[in-house]
C-alpha cells in the first residue's frame, strides 16, 4: 500500500466517523419526530405541577408540554413514577425528559441538562392553620418537619437545621402529598417544600394549612432535565427553543398565572445556581 492510498484511507475513515458521531447526535430528537411521540417522566404528587385530580393527570407540566409538543410537532406520552425512581428511569432511556420540574443546583447540573426555568423553587414552610408555635422559619428548630425524599428541598432543609439551636426532626416521604396529609393530621408540625408547591396547596385548602414566611432556603429555580450527552442536544436544544418561544410570547405567564396565581421573572438560563 503507497503512502498516498493509505492517507486517503485514513482520511476517508475520519470523514465517515465524524459523519457517525454527528448523525448519532441527532438520532434522539430523530427518533421523537418519527415516532411522533415524546416522552415525559415524572411523578404525579408534585402539585401544581404535576397531580392526579379527580382521576385525570393534570397541572402545569401537563399544560406546558402540551405547547412544547405543539412547537416540536409531537405528541406527549407521559411516563409517571416515584420520585426517587426519575433519575435512573431516565439514564436507563425509559423517557426522553422528565418533567418533575426539579431545582436546578450545581450538583445536578455536572450531570444532567437543564431547561429553561419555568418557575422559582425557594423553600419554605408550610404549617397547619392557627399554630402560633411557628411564625418564622428559624421556630421549626426541634420540631417534625417532613420534606420529599431524594430532592432538594430536603438538602436545603438539612443545611437549615445545622444553623439552628436544636437540629430539626426531619421526616422524609416518597411523595409530598403523604405529608400534607400527616401534617393535617397532626402528625408533624410542618413541611419543606418550594414556595409555589406549598403557596398552592394552601390556597387549595385554606383554613387547613398556611405558609411561614419569609422563605428560608436560597433563591432557586425550577426546570426539566435531559440528559447530559450528544445524543440528547439536539433533542434538548429543540426543547430549550420551544419553552423560550412560549415564555416570550407569553404563553408561559398565561400558564403560571393559572396555576400559582401570578407570573414569576425568571432568567433564560441558570449558569451558576446558588448551590
Amino acid at each position: 500500500m503507497t503512502k498516498n492510498s493509505l492517507l486517503k484511507g485514513l482520511v476517508g475513515a475520519a470523514l465517515l466517523f465524524g459523519a457517525t458521531i454527528s448523525a448519532h447526535a441527532a438520532d434522539t430528537l430523530a427518533a421523537v419526530k418519527a415516532a411522533g411521540t415524546l416522552k415525559v417522566g415524572t411523578e404525579t404528587a408534585f402539585a401544581p405541577f404535576d397531580f392526579i385530580d379527580a382521576g385525570k393527570h393534570v397541572g402545569l407540566n401537563v399544560d406546558l408540554f402540551d405547547e412544547i409538543g405543539k412547537e416540536l410537532g409531537v405528541k406527549i406520552e407521559w411516563v409517571t413514577l416515584p420520585w426517587d425512581g426519575v433519575f435512573p428511569a431516565l439514564e436507563a432511556g425509559k423517557f426522553d425528559v422528565v418533567a418533575g420540574p426539579a431545582t436546578i443546583t450545581k450538583k445536578r447540573m455536572e450531570r444532567y441538562r437543564f431547561t429553561p426555568p419555568l418557575a422559582e423553587a425557594t423553600i419554605a414552610i408550610l404549617k397547619k392553620a392557627g399554630d402560633k408555635t411557628i411564625s418564622k422559619p428559624e421556630d421549626i428548630a426541634g420540631k417534625k418537619i417532613g420534606v420529599g425524599k431524594a430532592t432538594a428541598q430536603l438538602d436545603q432543609l438539612k443545611e437549615f437545621s445545622e444553623t439552628l439551636p436544636t437540629k430539626v426532626d426531619i421526616r422524609e416521604y416518597p411523595a409530598f402529598t403523604e405529608s400534607y396529609a400527616d401534617l393535617a393530621a397532626g402528625r408533624i408540625a410542618g413541611v419543606a417544600n418550594s414556595l409555589p408547591n406549598i403557596a398552592f396547596v394552601a390556597k387549595q385548602r385554606e383554613g387547613t394549612f398556611e405558609v411561614v414566611l419569609p422563605p428560608f432556603g436560597k433563591k432557586s429555580y425550577f426546570g426539566f432535565i435531559g440528559l447530559k450527552d450528544a445524543d440528547h442536544a439536539p433533542l434538548m436544544d429543540a426543547i430549550d427553543a420551544a419553552m423560550l418561544k412560549i415564555k416570550a410570547d407569553g404563553r408561559m405567564a398565561t400558564l403560571q398565572k393559572k396555576w400559582f396565581g401570578a407570573s414569576f421573572d425568571t432568567p433564560d438560563a441558570v449558569k451558576d445556581p446558588a448551590f
